[in-house]
This record gives structure tokens, C-alpha cells and sequence, in this order.
């Protein structure tokens, strides 16, 4: 799996206004969008594209454009939703899926319990949006969801994530093709499993959940 960590300013300044607990929802949902766009730029670096000759106003020339079958953008229910637009600005012409994961509360383990997508993903580039990669069970399975259905390479893009997130994760999908974008890497997990510092839960934070 290979992860890589975004390093620039502009990201590092939106996740300190996210991170501030007095940050209210409404900006806090345009500054996911922002840096939803930042993080999809350096996760669509490797899209597959195929080459495609135009006329400009002077000359024939080659260009490229975005290879079929088009990319699959999967949010996690419910707080990748509000991640969706981001991507998207970037890349319009992809197709949209969503999958619900949960964790059963006896066996803490991950399970899916909605689910919007093609049953045939053969030959298939897929993203995945998950805000928090906190212990990464959710994560992992929803990754392995798409791979059990053709899909033949997945990125996942995370906002923030802990070491025992990625170390998951990394156990999970070993022996696909798997690509992790981060805006940070935080320190660790704290006893109730959230990211520390972490900036809460995010799903509270977009939708106004919180008191």
C-alpha cells in the first residue's frame, strides 16, 4: 500500500481551522469542500487516460482524456458525503457509488449496511471517501468490498488518520493495489478511538449533530 501524506501550506492552514472546536458547521463543510479539492488533485494523479487528438484554433494536436470505464467515486455513509463535491469539481465525468459501513456493537466489527454501486467493477479505478481513518476497520472493509467486486486498483482519501489506522489497513488489503492520500498523520488513537489531535468526530461537525 502506499500512502502519501499531503505537504503544503494551504492544506495545513484549512486543517487548523477544522481542527478548532469553535469552527461552526457551515464553515466547516466549505473548508472540507476546499480541501477536498487540494487532496483530489494528488490523488488523481495516476487516473488512466488514453490519448485523444483535437483541433485547436492553429493546429491538430494530441491531448488526453479520461479513460472508460470511467473512475468510481464511493463516499462512506454518512460523513463522506461531505467530501463528494470536492472531488468532484476535479472529476465530473465520474461515476458515483455509495456504500454504508457500520461497526456491530457486539462483535466490533465492520458491516455494510446499505450499498449503491455497480455489481460488476471489473477493470474499475475506484476513490474512496472517508474523512476519519481513525482504526481503520471500516475503512479496510469497504476497500475490500470494492476488490470483491472486480475493482482492479482503490485510493483512498482521508483527511486525517492515525498510525493504527493505516497499520490496519495496510494488513487488510495486502496484496492489492492500494493508494492512502492524507492531509495529515496525526499521533495515535486515544482510549475512546478518536484521533489525537484529531478535530472530533466529523460527521457531527458537517451536519450540525453537535451540541
Amino acid at each position: 500500500m502506499r500512502v502519501h501524506v499531503a505537504d503544503h501550506p494551504l492544506i495545513t492552514h484549512k486543517l487548523t481551522v477544522l481542527r478548532d472546536r469553535e469552527t461552526p458547521s457551515p464553515t466547516f463543510r466549505a473548508l472540507t469542500n476546499e480541501l477536498m479539492t487540494l487532496l483530489a488533485y494528488e490523488a488523481t494523479r495516476n487516473v488512466r487516460v488514453v490519448d485523444k487528438q483535437i483541433e485547436t484554433p492553429v493546429t491538430t494536436t494530441t491531448g488526453v482524456a479520461i479513460a472508460e470505464p470511467r473512475p468510481l467515486v464511493v463516499p462512506i455513509l454518512r460523513a463522506g458525503l461531505g467530501m463528494l463535491d470536492g472531488l468532484m469539481q476535479l472529476l465530473p465525468t465520474a461515476e458515483v457509488g455509495f456504500l454504508g459501513m457500520a461497526r456491530n456493537e457486539e462483535t466490533l466489527q465492520p458491516y455494510t449496511y446499505a450499498e449503491r454501486l455497480p455489481d460488476d467493477l471489473s477493470d474499475r479505478q475506484c476513490f474512496v471517501l472517508d474523512p476519519m481513518l481513525a482504526t481503520g476497520g471500516s475503512l479496510a472493509a469497504a476497500i475490500q468490498f470494492l476488490f470483491d467486486r472486480g475493482a482492479v486498483d482503490v485510493t483512498a482519501i482521508c483527511i486525517l488518520g492515525a498510525p493504527e489506522g493505516i497499520a490496519k489497513v495496510e494488513r487488510e488489503v495486502e496484496g492489492h493495489d492500494v493508494t492512502l492520500v492524507l492531509g495529515a498523520l496525526d499521533e495515535r488513537l486515544n482510549e475512546q478511538g478518536y484521533i489525537v489531535p484529531g478535530l472530533g468526530d466529523a460527521g457531527d461537525r458537517l451536519y450540525g449533530t453537535v451540541d
